[in-house]
């Protein structure tokens, strides 16, 4: 588990080196100036950014095999998590943030300019809006209920699409309550930066 903003760091270090950690130095800065402009995320959750919001988004790596190529779609991508940490810890992979919150939308730009992030572009329109493309991989965080999230999203997967999906303490109950086919796709990782914590995990096209 990671318990801590230093053990953050280094599992982050781990995945991106010293240009990664330099990069998430400058959106933890921006993000507490624009959190009290707007609430991106709980205040609390600022004091351990590290852990709450960067390894957290940060964990999700692994679940992908490493030779996996083409481009994360972010659903949902809110405040940049995972979305913004995956396209910086991904430089040389196209990352696709998807957002349909206008001020939310506005930040995500601003950070993706600031941070110089080439591979990362920002679909700012609702997910049923959003350009049909193929996708490598698909991430949300709290976006919605996992049934909703499948329906939504099964455009744009295909058989070799990996779904790695942060879904909480109800993480094992959603894959139970989905349909039999979909339900054999899925299984459930522990999260690491959270005990009570799952990530749903699976590879495949999803039916709509």
């Amino acid at each position: 588990m990671i318990s801590n903003e230093t053990d953050a760091r280094s599992f982050i270090a781990g995945l991106g080196g010293a240009e990664a950690i330099a990069k998430l130095e400058v959106l933890a800065e921006d993000l507490r100036a624009e959190n009290a402009r707007q609430n991106l995320v709980s205040k609390g959750s600022l004091e351990e950014v590290w852990v709450r919001h960067f390894a957290d988004s940060a964990q999700l790596i692994p679940h992908v095999p490493r030779e996996t190529r083409g481009a994360w779609f972010d659903l949902g991508s809110g405040a940049g998590f995972p979305g913004l940490v995956l396209a910086i810890l991904r430089p040389d992979e196209p990352t696709v943030l998807i957002e349909s919150r206008k001020r939310r939308i506005e930040w995500l730009e601003a950070m993706a300019r600031k941070l110089e992030l080439a591979n990362c572009e920002i679909e700012g329109k609702r997910l049923e809006l959003a350009d049909t493309r193929k996708a490598a991989v698909i991430s949300a965080r709290a976006f919605a209920p996992l049934p909703k999230l499948l329906s939504l999203s099964a455009r744009f997967s295909t058989a070799r699409t990996h779904w790695v999906l942060p879904k909480g303490r109800s993480a094992a109950q959603e894959v139970e309550e989905l349909p039999r086919k979909q339900r054999k796709m899925f299984h459930v990782e522990h999260s690491i930066t959270d005990d009570e914590a799952g990530i749903v995990v699976g590879q495949g096209k999803v039916e709509a």
